[in-house]
């Protein structure tokens, strides 16, 4: 048990140590299709989102999508969308997705008082422990992206499942691509 808990916690620093861009911009991937699964492959079109991935600066909130457009409650317009999926091994908030996260992170900034759980998952492909530390990169990820678009860090909690938690159960690529994901749950749901 003690060389399980030592391994976990070696696995988990390497993973904090890992080197992340800092500042105000947000890489991300390029799509031309949406959905948990993409291109269908699985396979991102670039792995890191720099050189020539699409870049969000600023306060990213020039979407062509006015305050009210959303509507002023978490559950409708786009805001009803709360789940961000990511593809094979990847932590980086996708294209497809970046319109869903500046949503919420509008919502946020107009509503002080609220905060949100962003829950990170992966499929069940790599051992349970590196599945954890994905999700909680994944995680960790749509927060930094929040943070960048003006939420307090503080109102976001950050926490993995990793594989516990499957969305669809299946061994295809689509039932894997849909469990690849952060959800978003607002304080009091």
């Amino acid at each position: 048990m003690r060389k399980i808990l030592i391994g976990v916690t070696l696995a988990l620093m390497l993973v904090a140590c890992k080197s992340k861009p800092i500042g105000g911009d947000i890489a991300v991937i390029d799509r031309s299709t949406g959905g948990p699964g993409g291109t269908g492959s699985g396979v991102p079109t670039q792995s890191t989102g720099t050189g020539g991935g699409s870049t969000i600066t600023g306060s990213g909130l020039g979407s062509g999508q006015g305050a009210t457009s959303y509507g002023g409650n978490a559950r409708e317009g786009i805001l009803a969308q709360r789940i961000i999926y990511f593809d094979l091994d990847q932590d980086t908030v996708r294209a497809d997705f970046v319109n869903i996260v500046q949503a919420h992170a509008r919502f946020m900034a107009e509503n002080p008082g609220r905060s949100i759980r962003l829950e990170g998952h992966a499929d069940e492909r790599g051992s349970r422990e590196y599945n954890m530390a994905l999700g909680q990169r994944r995680a960790e990820a749509v927060r930094r992206s929040s943070s960048a678009l003006g939420v307090n860090a503080g109102r976001m909690e950050t926490i993995s499942f990793g594989e516990d938690k499957p969305r669809a159960n299946g061994q295809d690529e689509a039932a894997m691509a849909q469990n690849r994901r952060v959800e978003i749950v607002y304080d009091g749901e």
